[in-house]
């Protein structure tokens, strides 16, 4: 069964969306580490205090693929969405690939990775 790691993949988007660091920081395990498209690396807290000059606009998230082992789940999808950094907008639209892992206190977020795509 599936339908928990997608609320949870869904709870992210959300917190994401809405700059809900509270909720992002409960969802993300405390050893997290995200892998941008251009290779950057961010760790938790980084990730979290990047929405003080990061904001989504809109997020879509397509193409939902989840793959699940014991106590890990895979999830690989398709996200398009408008942002702005530092106050300049852009559009992106990338592959991205999330490991979910089963801890003692529920499912934790502990790795993001990003590989750009056209936005055609």
């Amino acid at each position: 069964m599936t339908t928990d790691i997608l609320s949870l993949q869904q709870a992210f988007d959300d917190a994401e969306l809405h700059a809900d660091t509270d909720r992002l920081d409960t969802l993300l395990a405390d050893d997290f580490m995200s892998i941008g498209e251009r290779g950057f690396q961010l760790d938790k807290r980084q990730w979290i205090d990047r929405h003080a000059d990061f904001a989504y606009l809109s997020l879509e998230t397509a193409e939902l693929d989840v793959r699940r082992y014991e106590r890990t789940a895979i999830v690989r999808c398709v996200q398009r969405s408008r942002a702005s950094w530092r106050g300049d907008e852009m559009a992106l639209t990338v592959r991205l690939s999330q490991v979910w892992i089963e801890l003692p206190g529920g499912w934790r977020l502990a790795g993001i990775q990003f590989s750009s795509l056209d936005s055609a």
